[in-house]
């Protein structure tokens, strides 16, 4: 990539709105195609005047990789330890909704353990897409003690991405176990949320907690067999994948052989 194509593409990224699609493909080209001049320029842009500028510079910053020919599951992270204290400076004097949010969740793209306490002085702030970035950073380190009490406090927060993230960090990306993360996924059974409920099923599942049962089955006599309930049932059997050809009725016998016909009440 030439220089000239590098500066085009850093400037796609400040077209439309935040969220849009055009300018985020054009971070995750920049992002596949580090190198020193990349890490550079977007060193420059994490303090520049421009809080769009500083926001997408984060999200270079924390997932910028070697150019590979194909398409690879462990690439070459580059500049990760250089990065990781200019984020950290950079939110020290932050105070943008949008930047946070992206500093946060580049702390968590980079797996410093060091960057947990930092990450969780944000759990409460006011904004909800700041709080979402502190439960999908937090999720990056699920089975660490100083994750897990942040976590276990957004799976109570008022937006329901929020919670879904924080339940999702919890119970199924992590393996930690207590009779406190327990009682919290069993909580969030009853929450407003479709995919709030059915994380919780899956991370209570996980820990092959009879309290799912009551829920797992009645989910199984659904029309339709969803794909997360395949997973929290495949869990509570503690199967190490999914059977490509069960169907509900598959499930429910095994349950039934497993843990006896009658729900745990």
């Amino acid at each position: 990539m030439t220089t000239d194509q590098l500066h085009e593409l850093f400037q796609q990224t400040l077209q439309g709105d935040y969220e849009d699609e055009a300018p985020w493909d054009a971070v995750s080209k920049i992002r596949s195609n580090g190198s020193r001049e990349v890490f550079s320029l977007a060193a420059e842009w994490l303090r520049d005047s421009s809080a769009l500028r500083r926001a997408r510079a984060a999200a270079i910053l924390a997932q910028l990789r070697s150019p590979s020919e194909v398409p690879t599951d462990k690439p070459e992270w580059l500049f990760r330890d250089e990065t990781y204290p200019l984020i950290v400076e950079m939110l020290k004097r932050e105070n943008d909704p949008m930047v946070l949010g992206s500093g946060i969740a580049a702390l968590g793209h980079l797996y410093n353990p060091a960057a947990i306490p930092i990450i969780s002085s944000y759990a409460a702030h006011s904004d909800e897409d700041v709080r979402f970035s502190v439960a999908c950073a937090l999720g990056h380190f699920p089975n660490d003690p100083e994750a897990v009490s942040p976590l276990l406090v957004l799976t109570h927060d008022d937006d329901s991405d929020v919670r879904d993230w924080a339940v999702f960090g919890l119970g199924v990306q992590g393996d930690a176990d207590s009779a406190e993360i327990r009682d919290a996924l069993v909580e969030r059974f009853t929450d407003d949320d479709e995919d709030v409920r059915e994380e919780a099923l899956v991370g209570l599942s996980k820990r092959r907690d009879l309290r799912a049962l009551p829920i797992l089955r009645s989910l199984l006599d659904a029309p339709e067999l969803k794909l997360r309930v395949a997973e929290a049932a495949s869990a509570m059997l503690g199967l190490p994948d999914d059977p490509e050809e069960w169907e509900a009725e598959d499930y429910k016998r095994a349950l039934d052989d497993t843990f006896g016909g009658n729900p745990q009440k």
